[in-house]
């Protein structure tokens, strides 16, 4: 299901290009004039279509005549001493020109046809991206057999392109344990507070929300942003996580996760992926440091584990009881499944998550992109939001969020010397942000509602 809130800047480029090649041939300045004088006049004259029989002959017959440009409009060309210069359409149609003197109505945006070189031959098709190919593409009839057999089958996992896998995979075999005491930390304090992880997510989510609630309050956090018209949003049950932000026929894509969209959770979902991960890149397009080039010439960093801590961050910003549950839950999956089968951590995982459903959830993310999971072995990138998170808090005093977010995919280590370098014109900053008094006060608050020992976080950050 799909919900394009308003046209986009690029919809009617997009219908240019259609009729653009389906145009006539250009014909010269004083055919086109001429033509449209004739039907300027044939448009205007008697309802009868007859001249009567003393009439003038038509201007264009007399002697010494000259056609003169017609009067400006929005669907005409504007005619100018030094050529015709096409002028934007806001209309729907315009009279063409082309072929029999009868006018026939074709759209505005239509332009003359202007031979092109031959077309550069098509790149070659790209695969799925990253979310999509760590899928397993038999995960269903696993988990089937994973349930039938009282969660002691190792499930055999078949990917749809498993060569595009083996870098990632490479990249982020090896799980961390820098954070994992306070990873157990935040999530002993959690059951101590609520007794179960479905009792949280109860009490601090509430209800899931009915499709079209979803609706409404992406659209209404869009117009909070000044977005409207700029993202497409998608709901799906398919997401292995809460939501993506993705580009899609060259639109950025939010697709939403229905089994996670709850009452007090999705607005906390819409500032991780629209306020931080859409708004940044948007100021980002607009930096020296755009592209790979730019990021090598400068030496940057990369931008994560800033980028998804940051997001995360914003995720529990506004709650009452901002508990950083999942970010924690996810480093620690990731830790123990580097060290387990699927069927050992799932077992292991029942510590923390009752409901099985949830939990196999929970295990495949830290097992992805594996096809034997009877050996031990994890895919560590979901380690990077309780580490950006950590991070971000340990130096929340001396980070410029103002302008962490205005200068684009950055490291908060990187701000002090892009400063210099930065095009601030037309950069967006999300409307949370914006009181930077308010804002450190609920990082500070997230610090004492998780219970993180601040002595023992600088000793791990520096």
């Amino acid at each position: 299901m799909v919900l394009d809130p308003g046209g986009g800047p690029g919809d009617e480029g997009a219908a240019n290009n259609v009729t653009r090649d389906s145009a006539p041939p250009l014909r010269s300045r004083a055919a086109a004039s001429a033509a449209t004088t004739t039907t300027t006049r044939r448009l205007s004259g008697p309802a009868n279509g007859v001249r009567g029989a003393g009439s003038a002959p038509p201007p264009w017959r007399a002697p010494g005549w000259t056609p003169s440009p017609p009067a400006r409009s929005l669907t005409s060309p504007s005619l100018t001493p030094g050529g015709c210069r096409i002028r934007r359409s806001e209309s729907t149609c315009a009279v063409n020109y082309g072929g029999s003197a009868r006018g026939r109505i074709r759209p505005a945006t239509s332009l003359p046809h202007i031979a092109r070189a031959p077309a550069p031959p098509a790149p070659p098709p790209r695969g799925p991206c990253l979310l999509v190919a760590l899928r397993p593409i038999n995960m269903e009839e696993e988990r089937e057999t994973f349930f039938r057999s009282g969660y002691r089958y190792e499930p055999q996992f078949r990917y749809a392109s498993p060569e595009q896998l083996e870098g990632v995979l490479e990249k982020y075999k090896e799980g961390s344990d820098l954070f994992l005491a306070q990873a157990v930390g935040i999530m002993e304090c959690v059951l101590r507070k609520f007794g179960t992880s479905e009792s949280f997510e109860e009490a601090t989510g509430g209800a899931l929300l009915p499709i079209s609630r979803v609706w409404a309050a992406a659209r209404k956090y869009l117009q909070k942003e000044g977005c409207v018209g700029e993202v497409v949003v998608c709901l799906s049950d398919e997401l292995l996580s809460q939501a993506v932000m993705m580009v899609e026929s060259c639109r950025p894509t939010l697709t939403i996760n229905l089994a996670g969209a709850r009452q007090h959770w999705l607005e906390g979902m819409l500032r991780h992926e629209i306020g931080t991960h859409y708004l940044r890149g948007v100021n980002n397009s607009l930096q020296p440091w755009s592209t790979r080039a730019g990021r090598e010439l400068l030496s940057l960093r990369p931008a994560n584990p800033t980028e998804e801590g940051l997001a995360s961050l914003h995720s529990v910003l506004l709650r009452r009881q901002p508990h950083l549950w999942r970010a924690a839950l996810l480093y620690y999956a990731v830790h123990r499944a580097g060290r387990s089968s699927f069927s050992e951590l799932f077992r292991h995982m029942a510590g923390f998550v009752r409901d099985p459903a949830v939990r196999w959830e929970y295990c495949l993310r830290a097992k992805r992109g594996q096809t034997d999971t009877s050996r031990p072995g994890c895919f560590s990138k979901d380690q990077v939001y309780l580490d950006g998170i950590l991070r971000i808090l340990r130096h929340r005093r001396e980070i410029d969020f103002e302008m962490l977010a205005r200068l684009g995919k950055v490291s908060y280590e990187d701000v002090d010397r892009l400063r210099p370098l930065a095009v601030l014109q037309r950069t967006r900053i999300p409307h949370f942000m914006r009181d930077q008094r308010k804002y450190l006060e609920q990082l500070d608050h997230i610090v004492a509602v998780n219970e993180i020992d601040e002595d023992q976080l600088r000793e791990l950050v520096p």
